[in-house]
């Protein structure tokens, strides 16, 4: 079957699994869970970068407070 429809049969196979997945026959995360999934770790990870840049900027805005003060 693979053959006729131009694709390897292991591409075929993991197509099948696919659909069986988001049709809840079979165990697994279905495809729209796993975007949703994906685009979530990638807002959590720019959060992530943002607030270390707030972090640092936050120690650098104190620490230039803290030479102002002293002079």
């Amino acid at each position: 079957m693979a053959a006729k429809i131009g694709c390897s049969a292991n591409t075929l196979n993991s197509w099948v699994k696919k659909a069986e997945v988001d049709s809840r026959q079979r165990a697994g995360i279905p495809s729209d869970m796993a975007e949703k999934m994906k685009a979530l770790e990638r807002e959590n990870q720019e959060l992530r970068q943002a607030n270390e840049i707030l972090r640092k900027a936050s120690a650098y805005f104190a620490m230039a407070e803290l030479d102002r003060r002293s002079k």
